[in-house]
């Protein structure tokens, strides 16, 4: 928080189950303290959380989706050599894509379970930000080298094995498809399940291209078919796949959450009994599922001790529940403390 210096509680706890429960340490008027505003100042420190964490299920899940496309992305790419069908090739690359994404979105979640430690005070929450980003650069560059071979094939047609291409690609469905399934639930949520769902749902898409264009080959004896639909899939796994980089990479630079309005939620606080004015707002992702706050309140003169904790009980749990805000920490001032404070300028950081 700059310069401002303040003392406040680590909401950085790991639980395996779901709680709310709030700390505080309200500290009144205290003088002769140096807080680093040029000026003495009470001020007053509150977490609320309420920690969402992904299901033990979905470890499960991870597994069987990683065994499931191992075995099949190996037998795809034998066929897809043997049978010189570039569309199983291309379904064979999503298919290790995923299971590295996967493999990567299950250590995420893994470590966002992490215990908080000294140096991250937080845990590993972030990580699932990350893996999420991750997921989607590598979806979108793999794609791009799909759409490069399909191009060259465009160019210079390879005999394809129709009927092998549609019985291989008929089983990359059921396989695909059943492990998107795996996460359709926590996707809606969970931007990082949503990286694993987006990653096996477009593989199933391209396995039901693949089989279309198997067919279409057998009646027409076309072979530029398969590099056709190979492009056409390899376009809509972009477009599916661009909201994902877009959320992840907004996550990552600490962009408010979407689902959060800003100016909402400064409009709410100014509400709070005995809140006159606040600066100095802050809100961002802790996690794929977890969004902290932090804010300066200034409050009235005459209030007292006993008001302004019942005031941080109050906001920590109304910011819970109409914007899913679940680590907030507030920073009580009085009018002359925030007159001095350097942090009150909307241009400071």
């Amino acid at each position: 928080m700059g310069e401002c210096h303040h003392k406040h509680d680590d909401a950085g706890h790991a639980h395996s189950h779901d709680h709310d429960h709030t700390h505080h340490d309200s500290h009144e008027d205290h003088k002769g303290h140096d807080h680093g505003c040029g000026h003495d100042h009470g001020h007053g420190g509150l977490f609320g959380h309420h920690h969402v964490h992904t299901p033990a299920s979905y470890g499960n899940a991870f597994a069987l989706g990683i065994g499931l496309n191992l075995a099949y992305l190996i037998g795809e790419a034998a066929w897809g050599v043997r049978s010189h069908a570039l569309s199983l090739l291309a379904d064979a690359g999503h298919n290790l894509s995923d299971v590295l994404a996967l493999g990567a979105a299950w250590l995420a979640e893994v470590l966002s379970r992490r215990t908080p430690t000294a140096n991250y005070t937080y845990g590993l929450r972030r990580s699932s930000i990350l893996s999420a980003l991750g997921n989607a650069v590598a979806l979108l560059v793999v794609t791009g080298g799909i759409m490069w071979e399909a191009v060259l094939r465009l160019v210079q047609p390879h005999p394809v094995a129709g009927g092998t291409v549609m019985v291989v690609a008929g089983i990359g469905i059921v396989v695909n498809g059943g492990t998107a399934l795996l996460f359709a639930s926590g996707g809606r949520t969970d931007i990082n399940l949503r990286g694993a769902f987006l990653h096996m749902a477009a593989d199933a898409l391209m396995s039901l291209a693949v089989v279309a264009g198997g067919g279409l080959i057998l009646l027409t004896g076309w072979l530029r078919i398969d590099p056709v639909i190979c492009l056409l899939v390899s376009l809509s796994v972009i477009v599916a796949t661009w909201s994902l980089l877009r959320d992840s990479l907004d996550m990552a630079l600490d962009r408010v959450p979407r689902g959060i309005d800003p100016a909402q939620v400064e409009a709410y606080l100014r509400t709070l009994p005995g809140v006159c004015d606040l600066h100095d707002l802050h809100i961002w992702p802790l996690s794929t599922t977890e969004t902290a706050l932090t804010v300066h309140l200034v409050r009235r003169p005459g209030e007292s001790g006993d008001a302004t904790e019942g005031l941080l009980h109050r906001a920590a749990q109304e910011l819970q529940g109409r914007f899913g805000i679940v680590h907030p920490t507030f920073q009580i001032e009085t009018l002359t403390d925030a007159d001095h404070c350097v942090l009150a300028s909307a241009h400071s950081f």
